[in-house]
């Protein structure tokens, strides 16, 4: 934890040194290109994976980056998220990005008992579940992952104000495939129905 709370400590005289017009433009608002749906997982760095810098990501992390439903009868912060980033900062692309290794998509794969941790559980009976014959053993868990993606993507169809945007073409989805023990990226081609590298 130090060293997180001396470089936390540092950032203010090293920010302001190098881009001091980067935080005065930040200060007054932000225009993200993109909205960036991704698992919580530590190893999966939005800004490190794509070179965003401030202001370019809208960020979404959830545990096995799922997306509820936008009917669910409570409110949730994640589907305020989507809303608020397709109709306030009229985000034009939604990437939803899965990884290798991923603990949640795994567990439901394997179909683990979750019994000593209920609210991951309850979280995880939200996705979709996977279809019959999604290969579970590997342990990068690839096409199980892969599958999930897409039903996210599914997931997003639905909420109004992403189809809305979709039909009329101001927004468009895409969904990744990050390998966290290559660094690659592969993206869904929806022609070829396969995830293909970037």
């Amino acid at each position: 934890m130090k060293h997180l709370v001396d470089h936390a400590r540092a950032f203010p005289r090293r920010a302001a040194a190098r881009r001091p017009e980067e935080l005065s433009r930040l200060a007054e608002g932000q225009s993200p290109h993109a909205l960036f749906v991704t698992c919580s997982d530590s190893r999966v760095i939005p800004s490190l994976i794509t070179g965003a810098r401030p202001g370019e990501l809208f960020e979404l992390r959830t545990a096995g980056n799922i997306v509820p439903r936008h009917d669910q009868p409570h409110p949730a912060g994640e589907t305020a998220t989507i809303e608020y980033a397709v109709e306030v900062l009229d985000v034009a692309d939604i990437i939803v990005c899965g990884h290798s290794h991923c603990g949640a998509v795994g567990a439901m794969a394997r179909s683990e008992d979750l019994t000593a941790l209920p609210a991951v559980r309850d979280w995880l009976r939200q996705a979709a579940p996977l279809p019959d014959g999604i290969d579970s053993g590997p342990p990068d868990v690839a096409e199980a992952v892969q599958s999930h993606v897409l039903d996210q993507l599914d997931r997003l169809r639905a909420y109004p104000c992403v189809a809305r945007r979709l039909a009329d073409g101001r927004l468009r989805l895409h969904g990744w495939f990050y390998e966290i023990h290559t660094g690659s990226v592969l993206a869904h081609s929806a022609h070829a129905d396969a995830f293909l590298a970037l």
